[in-house]
């Protein structure tokens, strides 16, 4: 005997938290957060279950549950700039309760809209954006923001727009040497006399990078027996000589 589990399909990751807020009878301000954790995370496995695709703002908001439990089992606890304890859970809760007013006129509009289609638009714009004023309550959610608030936020605004301004930025330019190249170079430079002094060679190329993979191409033409090295008195400098097998070819 088989059973079919059916489950509520959400709008949304806080409509599934709000959810269980309600069901739970809990305070939203005080979330037990290794509960509300495990409800959501058990939500998510029945709809993989179900072969269900899980929605990514499901998965990122299960993702930030998780780190907020992680956070508040830390021994360490962090605190602002005024030295007052931060809540982890404090930002959530925010961006929840701000969704919950959203949600909370969700219904007014879609009942505004449906009386709207069922008449004529006669232009009664005022009585509306009052009606609207009062749903929202628009006067109260000002009220608590004077000139200092403005103040620090623009401060915060330049501050973040001096950082974007003043990163470094890094230019990869291309080198316009190769091994290969140079290996070619100095057989070359080798066919117009017996042998040749690295101090030669490095004024043919006089750049840093020019000497470096000079450099390494000497070592790689040593490495293939196509030249030989002598050292000079007191080891300053050395000579590079072509092998002789080498010199017949180009003979």
């Amino acid at each position: 005997m088989s059973f079919e589990i059916k489950l509520p399909l959400f709008e949304g990751p806080f409509d599934l938290l709000l959810f269980f807020i309600q069901r739970d009878e809990l305070d939203i301000h005080d979330i037990p957060i290794s509960k509300i954790t495990n409800d959501f995370l058990d939500y998510l496995h029945r709809l993989e279950e179900m072969n269900v695709d899980v929605a990514s703002e499901f998965i990122l908001v299960a993702a930030t549950l998780m780190r907020i439990k992680s956070k508040m089992l830390l021994p360490r606890p962090t605190f602002d700039e005024e030295g007052n304890e931060v809540d982890p859970r404090e930002e959530f809760v925010k961006h929840l309760l701000e969704y919950k007013r959203y949600k909370s006129v969700v219904g007014q509009f879609a009942e505004m809209e449906g009386k709207e289609l069922t008449k004529e638009k006669r232009g009664n714009i005022i009585k509306e954006i009052k009606s609207l004023a009062a749903a929202t309550n628009v006067e109260a959610e000002l009220q608590h923001i004077d000139l200092y608030k403005l103040l620090k936020v623009f401060e915060k605004v330049m501050s973040r727009y001096e950082i974007e301004k003043n990163k470094p930025k890094h230019e990869i330019v291309p080198y316009a040497f190769t091994i290969s190249g140079q290996k070619d170079f100095i057989l070359n430079t080798l066919s117009d006399s017996e042998k040749k002094s690295f101090t030669d060679i490095i004024a043919l190329e006089p750049t840093k990078i020019g000497v470096i993979f000079n450099f390494l191409a000497i070592l790689e033409l040593l490495q293939l027996q196509l030249i030989s090295l002598h050292l000079g008195e007191g080891f300053n400098n050395f000579w590079v000589e072509k092998l002789e097998g080498e010199k017949e070819k180009v003979g």
